[in-house]
């Protein structure tokens, strides 16, 4: 077991920063075997079977580790959900559903797409999608970056707005999926 993982156990509780309870630096870079490796060291520090034959007391904390450590792997896993807990942990809210402000050619482009997705749809036309596809990548291409950045500097309010368009791009991505889905059947 790790000396990271058996520290993060000793020192914090089921609620603790992901990072924190997983033993890793804070940040949107995180290595992905270092992420999978803490996160099953810990799973086997706290996982409930290991708490079988213990108290009823015992195995609810159990169940609570378990159900932090889950919670946490989940969101350093994915960059989005990961810059979120960074963004929002330094006391800036993302307003995801009250806070649809986005520049003017960000909402246009926005628009078009979506009219896109809509023809594509009533065509049947997978080839429109991909090259829908191809062109919101672009667009995170451009975002990805910069929302690092503005994580790295602390500047919470420009990683807020990249952390919103990129939100507003995987919903696109998701209305994609659906549109595919429909199509097959």
């Amino acid at each position: 077991m790790s000396d990271a993982v058996t520290a993060a156990v000793a020192t914090t509780g089921p609620g603790a920063d992901p990072f924190a309870l997983l033993g890793l630096p804070r940040g949107m870079d995180v290595d992905p075997h270092a992420l999978d490796d803490a996160y099953r060291q810990l799973q086997a520090q706290v996982h409930p079977d290991r708490f079988a034959d213990k108290s009823e007391a015992e195995r609810r904390v159990a169940m609570q580790w378990a159900a932090a450590a889950n919670e946490a792997y989940r969101t350093l896993k994915k960059p989005l959900p990961r810059a979120k807990h960074l963004i929002e942990s330094a006391g800036v809210g993302l307003g995801e559903q009250d806070n649809t402000a986005m520049p003017a050619d960000f909402l246009m482009q926005q628009m078009e797409w979506r009219e896109q997705v809509a023809e594509a749809r009533a065509h049947r036309d997978d080839k429109g999608l991909r090259h829908i596809e191809h062109d919101i990548r672009g667009a995170e291409g451009r975002l990805w970056p910069l929302l690092s950045e503005r994580i790295a500097a602390a500047d919470w309010p420009a990683a807020a707005d990249a952390w919103r368009r990129l939100r507003f791009l995987e919903k696109l991505h998701d209305d994609i999926e659906d549109v595919r889905a429909a199509l097959i059947d």
